[in-house]
């Protein structure tokens, strides 16, 4: 057996292993303990060292018991928290098996007055409940008493109180474990130990086969420094393995790393650039179990899969953290649908990053095998998660995990789900669903009989259509709390029958054990439409494109207004000429404005619903406006700039135009603070463009009201001016233009010989239709009257807004799509030079 003591102060480590310091033989098996299972007994130590000990650890003779120490390991250590994260890290990079004793993983005292060894065999600390949750007995009749001392009291340490703190000593022990049990290396590689100069700091490897990791502690109370010898690795990067940090490249000299009092690092030594690597595996995984084929998330296959997550999201559409760096991605929940005649479950995963909060999905998945594997294989391959072999009595069968979206029994269930009243029980939580009146309304055949007509897997969620009777929206991100899109649906259902907007039939959601829900799943009656608004907008910009391109430029003078933006031209007719070359599509901006006023009316009715009553602007709402507008354009801009050396030609000299406008962007949002404001905050949609809209043929109905999916649910709910939404729209028309212009859609629209020629007629539609928008959305829209009461109040909002939308395009751009980034550019200096133009 091996003896470890650490002398945590500004002395070398003894490690003794039988009196010598050999290498670490490969796959050794022995125990390692940080207290001895019979309470440190210190036989085989020298009188010296054990002198050290008893001073160090011991002071009290009543903590000592025969030639050992009897207290657990957060009293020896004084409860210094930084020193017990150390040694548990120590005791785990280790050679061997761990082995951690009743109570250590939550911080656990003792009573050193009880007799013999029995200070450390008192009540384990379950709850706060009588006895520590450990037994209903009378207190006198327990073997041993609990734990009362103030610093160890069981109401304050306990299991049950740490399971719900996840910054916890019980979850940092959890997240050490599941840390440690994906690299095979700390339990069975090798040891080899790194000699640096200051003798305060710990460092060696763990190597086994091609992974190679390094660890490095400070025994000090103090920061230090250590130059360590790692030239044999060069051309690696170390990667912290808790936050996927990757450090700079290993040469030939020292490699210098500086730590803080008692703190740890453990890296991966690997390939520089591996840790920004997402190009996935290229070798499908391989998983083999023993019985149900479920036992896929037990085990060794458990740990396969949460290894192979972060590949595999990195493909999918919806998943939405693919610019950020992945730390770890683990199974949170997963539970059987055991009525599905599919072999399919419920699995919710959360995804761990490097600088920024942990995020939920849910992924349903299914296995199957035999020829629906086969085509699943070759029509979705990029679905599979893992090539399975199943072992059982009967034989061996080979299939597939895949998201089981794809598969249509599966969807129906989801049906049969809500519309029986379903609940899954889970281990963490329970996944329960319910309909509305509309579901029997629109479900006109069985459930068996619906034929799933269409499945998209659209950026952030996935939807699905049954036989042109329901839609389902299953969220893929999901959120603990009110989701607004269910909220606002149900609000406009069955509070004011708003009948632009999907009617909704039924909701799946799940809800912790502690009370927290989350939606998971929308059911809406199916709207037959011929295509959302963009769609049906760019169609309209394709045929006047074809009329503009045979007009002479010389038509545009005197037709293209010298103030060419809505919120001047509110008063202004549109021009016969203008007028005959857009054509119809000028009534479906009026439409579109008159829905989306009756929108923003119907969501401002409820006076009494503490939710969705109106709230008027006050001072203070208008500061706080101006300063997050600010806040966020500074950030725009810095990005910009960074990004400058990537463009080139006309985006770079527009990137430049933009950039020296900075000062005047700030000035425009400051006109916010010139004057109150009398309008009202009310809920709106919140991501308002023209993919929001379905097109009827003859109508228009609003779509996905669940805010814009990167914020975080409470920011979605806050109530904001109804112009935010009108902004958005007319962005969504400046899009539609520079778009259809540009040919980013990969259309034949426009020949890149008539692109110079074109552009004024681009501004002239975007003008006229905007123009048309925003007056019949103001006729309709005033006489709630939750907009300003001036022209002036009006047009301060309407500016401050547009700008903000340009500002967040130009990032989204940047971030996503740098061969757009001229549109959101173009909106920004032409709204600019309005305001000139106005003044």
């Amino acid at each position: 057996r091996m003896f470890m003591a650490f002398r945590m102060e500004d002395r070398f480590p003894i490690i003794d292993i039988l009196g010598q310091t050999p290498a670490i033989p490969e796959n050794c098996q022995w125990a390692l303990f940080l207290r001895n299972h019979d309470e440190l007994t210190l036989e085989m130590v020298t009188d010296e060292e054990r002198d050290y000990m008893y001073r160090a650890y011991a002071h009290d003779p009543q903590m000592r018991v025969n030639l050992g120490i009897r207290r657990r390991l957060a009293s020896l250590l004084g409860k210094n928290w930084n020193e017990i994260e150390l040694m548990n890290a120590l005791l785990f990079s280790l050679p061997g098996t761990p082995v951690i004793y009743y109570g250590d993983e939550i911080g656990m005292g003792d009573n050193i007055y009880l007799g013999d060894r029995n200070s450390v065999r008192t009540p384990m600390q379950w709850s706060a409940d009588r006895n520590a949750g450990f037994s209903r007995a009378g207190p006198h009749r327990l073997y041993l008493p609990i734990v009362i001392d103030p610093d160890s009291h069981y109401e304050a340490f306990n299991v049950e109180a740490q399971q719900n703190n996840p910054h916890s000593m019980l979850w940092w022990m959890k997240r050490l474990i599941a840390l440690r049990k994906r690299y095979k290396a700390f339990g069975r590689g090798t040891l080899e130990f790194l000699y640096p100069d200051n003798h305060h700091v710990l460092a060696f490897i763990r190597r086994y086969q091609d992974e190679v990791i390094l660890v490095i502690a400070n025994l000090s109370r103090f920061v230090q420094y250590a130059g360590l010898d790692l030239s044999a690795f060069k051309g690696t990067s170390p990667v912290e393995l808790f936050g996927r940090a990757e450090f700079p490249p290993i040469g030939d000299s020292s490699y210098f790393v500086t730590l803080g009092p008692h703190s740890f690092y453990w890296f991966a030594l690997s390939t520089v650039g591996a840790v920004d690597d997402r190009s996935g595996s290229a070798v499908p995984l391989q998983i083999t179990v023993n019985g149900p084929w479920t036992n896929v998330f037990s085990g060794k296959g458990r740990l396969m899969l949460e290894a192979f997550l972060p590949s595999y999201l990195q493909t999918r559409r919806w998943f939405g953290g693919k610019a950020r760096q992945i730390k770890a991605a683990t199974f949170s929940e997963i539970v059987p649908i055991p009525w599905n005649s599919t072999e399919s479950c419920f699995i919710e995963i959360q995804v761990e990053y490097t600088e920024e909060d942990p995020e939920l999905y849910v992924v349903p998945l299914s296995f199957a095998s035999g020829e629906r594997a086969d085509q699943i294989r070759e029509s979705s391959s990029g679905a599979v998660l893992a090539q399975v072999t199943v072992r059982q009595k009967d034989g061996e069968k080979s299939g597939v995990l895949y998201d089981a979206v794809l598969d249509k029994e599966f969807c129906k269930s989801l049906v049969e789900m809500i519309a029986r009243r379903r609940h899954l029980r889970g281990s963490a939580g329970d996944f329960f669903a319910s309909p509305t009146r509309v579901m029997r309304e629109a479900l006109t055949t069985s459930i068996a009989d619906l034929d799933v007509a269409s499945t998209r897997l659209e950026q952030s969620n996935s939807s699905i259509v049954f036989s042109d009777q329901l839609i389902l929206k299953l969220f893929r991100r999901v959120y603990r709390g009110v989701n607004p899109d269910l909220e606002v649906g149900y609000f406009l259902s069955e509070r004011v029958s708003f009948p632009h907007a999907p009617l909704v039939a039924g909701r799946i959601e799940y809800r912790t054990k502690r009370g927290e829900t989350a939606a998971v799943g929308l059911l809406h009656r199916y709207v037959p439409n011929e295509g959302d608004a963009w769609r049906h907008t760019l169609d309209a910009l394709s045929q006047y494109f074809n009329r503009a391109v045979t007009k002479p430029v010389n038509d545009l003078y005197g037709e293209l207004p010298a103030m060419a933006f809505v919120h001047l031209l509110q008063s202004t007719a549109i021009p016969e000429f203008a007028g005959e070359l857009i054509g119809p599509f000028l009534e479906n901006a009026k439409l579109l404005g008159q829905r989306t006023a009756e929108l923003h009316t119907a969501l401002a009715s409820d006076r009494e619903n503490p939710d969705f009553a109106p709230e008027p602007f006050s001072v203070l709402y208008q500061r706080s406006l101006y300063q997050s507008m600010r806040n966020h354009s500074g950030q725009m801009f810095l990005l910009l700039r960074r990004n400058l050396n990537a463009l080139h030609g006309v985006v770079f000299n527009e990137a430049l135009k933009v950039l020296d406008m900075q000062n005047e962007v700030i000035n425009q949002f400051r006109a916010v603070l010139s004057r109150k404001i009398t309008a009202k905050r009310t809920r709106i949609h919140g991501d308002f463009h023209l993919g929001q809209v379905l097109y009827t043929g003859k109508d228009y109905v609003i779509i996905d009201f669940e805010g814009e999916p990167a914020k975080p649910l409470t920011e979605r709910r806050i109530k904001r001016s109804p112009i935010r939404d009108v902004a958005g729209m007319l962005r969504s028309f400046h899009y539609a233009a520079y778009t259809s212009l540009f040919g980013h859609l990969g259309s034949a629209m426009v020949r890149p010989e008539d692109l110079a020629a074109l552009e004024p007629w681009a501004r002239l539609w975007n003008v006229w239709i905007s123009s048309t928008f925003l007056n019949s959305y103001l006729d309709h829209a005033m006489p709630a009257g939750f907009l300003p009461t001036d022209r002036e109040g009006l047009n301060i909002l309407l500016n401050i807004y547009l700008l903000e939308k340009a500002l967040y395009e130009l990032g989204y751009e940047l971030n996503n799509r740098p061969d757009w980034l001229r549109i959101p550019m173009i909106g920004i200096l032409q709204l600019l030079q309005t305001r000139e133009a106005a003044a």
